[in-house]
């Protein structure tokens, strides 16, 4: 990766292409060499050498193979993060023809426009136990004693574990029921297994100290669905980018003006209102998924994290201002598939690898939304979106 833990590092090379056919065994290869060179070390599982099943122990069960998904990279994108600027190629594993076209573009107008700016706040990692009593009263007094054993409910998480952490526990009484909110910091980890651990724990024992009927350790299962918690609250990591690209840029690469941009995210929005979801972004799901598969994240969780808001607007001098919002990214830089195989070394490729990464992952995250965001909106008002899916995602039997 060009690290970039400063503004004066190197920028990276734009992506060797072959004009007579790009998918020729030599274009690959120089790509891989690149990448290679970037990550600083070999990559032999995403040149096809085959992965040890025994990488794969506590990840599935009956085991017959890996699936094979191409991984193309797109970029570079240029970041400006809460621990300096990198560029980084970011891997993205699809098959839908004309994605990593999409993303790269988008990639290259932030580039030009001195980057996206990005940061990442923890949320926390949620869950949400329901306890049933025999009435609204004791369901009020149960409350009350969760909020005061919140020093307890702490040293049981720390018998757990000693990277994660109980932030907060926030009781609501719903009728005879309490919906207890635990929200957990899980450091570099998505935390789930540790948080369901701890959230049955501290259920149980409120439970037995309040007297409660009943415990639904997954009550309130707000796990991989979309759900407006997600957009209002957040869970795992929130993060954000933004940029200003300029009128002059739009013209001449987007063929698009700020205005046609504003214009037609409101039109959206619109839309969005009307239909209800919790996914203000145009193809925020196209990227998202397309590298967290690369690199090993639970795919699930798409649900949740293709979360938030894409926000255009002019800026006082007439060019286009954009942001993305995403409260909801649930991601690991260690721990569940993060380690083993072509998932190891697409974050090696990125420099967000293990403990420290989960920051930087998410700041590249938001970014990639950021850009095909921009790409795909500016191809839709100069109506180009069609004529770029039959030239470059065009995979049928002749």
């Amino acid at each position: 990766m060009s690290d970039a833990s400063s503004s004066e590092s190197k920028s990276l090379p734009s992506v060797p292409r072959d004009a007579e056919d790009d998918h020729a065994p030599e274009a690959v290869g120089r790509r891989l060499a690149l990448c290679e060179q970037v990550a600083g070390c070999a990559l032999p599982h995403l040149s096809g050498q085959a992965v040890d099943p025994g990488q794969a122990r506590g990840n599935i069960e009956n085991l017959v193979g890996f699936a094979q998904v191409p991984v193309g990279i797109a970029g570079p994108l240029r970041v400006q993060g809460e621990t300096g600027v990198r560029e980084v190629y970011v891997p993205m594993a699809t098959t839908e023809g004309a994605l990593v076209a999409s993303y790269s573009r988008g990639m290259g107008w932030i580039a030009a426009s001195g980057g996206a700016r990005a940061w990442v706040d923890e949320s926390g990692l949620s869950q949400h136990p329901i306890l049933e009593y025999t009435d609204g009263e004791q369901a009020r007094r149960a409350a009350s004693q969760a909020l005061a054993d919140h020093a307890d409910y702490e040293e049981i998480v720390g018998g757990l574990t000693s990277h994660g952490s109980l932030h907060s526990v926030t009781p609501k009484v719903v009728g005879r029921r309490v919906i207890l909110r635990l929200v957990f910091h899980t450091g570099d980890a998505i935390g789930v297994n540790m948080a369901a651990r701890a959230a049955q724990l501290i259920a149980n024992r409120l439970g037995q100290d309040s007297g409660a009927l009943r415990v639904h350790v997954h009550g309130q299962d707000v796990e991989k669905r979309a759900n407006s918690r997600a957009l209002v609250e957040g869970r795992g990591r929130s993060a954000q980018a933004e940029v200003v690209i300029s009128r002059e840029l739009l013209a001449e690469k987007a063929r698009t003006t700020p205005e046609e941009l504003v214009a037609i995210a409101r039109t959206y929005a619109l839309g969005y209102a009307h239909m209800g979801t919790h996914n203000w972004m145009v193809q925020a799901a196209n990227g998202l998924a397309a590298v967290l598969l690369a690199c090993g994240q639970d795919v699930a969780y798409l649900t949740e994290c293709a979360t938030g808001f894409l926000d255009l607007d002019l800026t006082a001098e007439g060019d286009l201002y954009a942001s993305v919002t995403l409260p909801s990214l649930l991601i690991g830089t260690v721990g569940g598939g993060s380690g083993q195989g072509t998932a190891a070394e697409c974050l090696a490729l990125l420099g967000c690898s293990g403990d420290g990464g989960v920051g930087a992952f998410g700041e590249v995250l938001a970014a990639t939304v950021l850009a095909g965001d921009l790409s795909l909106m500016a191809a839709f008002t100069a109506g180009e979106f069609v004529a770029a899916h039959e030239a470059l995602g065009r995979n049928r039997p002749t």
